[in-house]
């Protein structure tokens, strides 16, 4: 696990270098052939390396992370044309990546939420540096705060379980199990936070709006997730008091999946909504961690692997059209088949991706996950039954509004979509669509 880390560290000098702005993807392009190359041991954590490891929920999210890191550098082609400090631009993706990479891998708890914690830099950089809006300052401050404020008794926490286990391997932690609800609520409400849960979502769509492309990519793809990876790796510890205490989540997830959803359909702005989308989805994940069975364990995992490449693949769309009208509002993109027809197929594609239309890995998360919601309650039904149909339904709403209708007189140039652009969304929809092939990889681990 070191190799990449330092592999990372010897690329950082690489972005200071002039006319360096593809070499440092093409580098990423290499890293990710090399990680995939890695063999891993599925049941238990491999490639052992200081405090480093890597199971198979480590492995996914890491190769996810190099991927994406690898994507935003592509979608952002505007800033090397631009000469807008692409320097710093890729070195902050490189440090993010960095600290995704060590987050990931980490085994100590305590280096866990330091880097947990570290990743917030460089991603508040992307929003303030690269933004669009003056509101980008507001949107940064919200990240922070909501982030930094649930994350103090995470801390609190692990220097709690410190002080009882003598350690703070996670491997350890299955030795243990704790019943209490202070302890409980501490340990688990950082990952809510950051996935995030209804009631504390207001800074997610804040920050997708101001933020750049780059920005959006990576909130979308990798941060959401953070709080998923934490659940999972915590929830071994607090399995007594999470039998007594996980309905409240499951209740407030689900409820608020479904007003989400129908808040979607309020949204005037294209990348709000897809902002919107990802928290409804990660509602259905919270859920199906939080039943703490097998199915929902494995659908969470899957789910949040593939959300992170189709969301960050509806964000590019938005990103595309954004470039050519300099607007993101539904009113002036509409019509957009008239003008680029090839690029509709990818809005098709992409968001039929969204609404978990088969052959799509977010069709086997969202089988998981209905599982494992209706073995545990059969009530839970009602609100699955209405989350995935409205999905569907605000899939639809945003596909028709921009590919249909009359658009704008007001556009007097424009041109299609070039090569890069194809190309970056085929990286984003084939892992989605050919990784349901080896979903067993997905579904024997645990």
């Amino acid at each position: 696990m070191m190799k990449f880390m330092m592999m990372m560290i010897f690329m950082m000098p690489l972005c200071f270098k002039k006319n360096m702005f593809w070499m440092v993807q093409n580098m990423l392009m290499m890293m990710v052939f090399l990680f995939m190359n890695l063999s891993i041991n599925i049941i238990s954590f491999c490639n052992l390396s200081y405090m480093m490891g890597c199971d198979l929920i480590s492995y996914g999210l890491i190769l996810l992370s190099i991927w994406i890191s690898f994507l935003m550098i592509m979608a952002s082609e505007n800033l090397m044309k631009k000469k807008n400090y692409e320097s710093f631009f890729l070195f902050n993706i490189i440090m993010l990546l960095l600290m995704l990479y060590l987050t990931f891998s980490v085994m100590n708890l305590f280096m866990f939420y330091l880097f947990f914690e570290g990743s917030l830099i460089p991603t508040l950089m992307l929003i303030i540096g690269w933004g669009y809006q003056p509101e980008r300052i507001q949107a940064g401050l919200y990240l922070l705060f909501y982030t930094l404020f649930a994350s103090l008794p995470l801390l609190l926490g692990i220097f709690y379980l410190y002080s009882e286990m003598n350690c703070m391997m996670m491997y350890f932690l299955k030795f243990y199990n704790y019943e209490f609800v202070f302890l409980y609520m501490c340990l688990i409400l950082a990952f809510l936070v950051k996935m995030p849960m209804y009631f504390v979502h207001l800074w997610l769509p804040k920050a997708h709006v101001e933020a750049s492309i780059s920005g959006s990519m990576i909130l979308a793809a990798i941060m959401l997730k953070l709080g998923g990876y934490g659940l999972l790796r915590i929830l071994i510890i607090l399995q007594k008091i999470g039998l007594k205490m996980n309905f409240i989540w499951v209740v407030i997830s689900l409820i608020g999946g479904f007003y989400i959803s129908l808040k979607c359909f309020c949204q005037i702005d294209m990348k709000s909504l897809i902002a919107y989308s990802s928290v409804c989805h990660m509602s259905i994940v919270i859920g199906g961690i939080m039943t703490m069975n097998y199915w929902g364990f494995l659908g969470s995992y899957v789910l949040m692997i593939s959300h992170g490449l189709c969301s960050s693949g509806l964000f590019c769309l938005s990103n595309i059209n954004y470039e050519r009208l300099s607007s993101r509002s539904l009113f002036l993109n509409k019509g957009m088949m008239n003008f680029m027809p090839s690029l509709s197929f990818w809005w098709f594609l992409m968001l039929s991706s969204n609404m978990a239309a088969p052959p799509s890995l977010n069709l086997m998360g969202e089988i998981s996950l209905i599982n494992s919601l209706i073995s545990w309650s059969w009530m839970t039904m009602i609100s699955l039954m209405l989350i995935s149909f409205f999905s569907a339904g605000y899939s639809l709403y945003l596909y028709s509004f921009t590919q249909h209708g009359n658009y704008n007189i007001g556009i007097y140039s424009f041109y299609m979509g070039v090569s890069r652009e194809y190309l970056m969304l085929m990286l984003h929809w084939l892992p989605l669509n050919l990784l349901i092939m080896k979903v067993d990889y997905s579904m024997i681990w645990f």
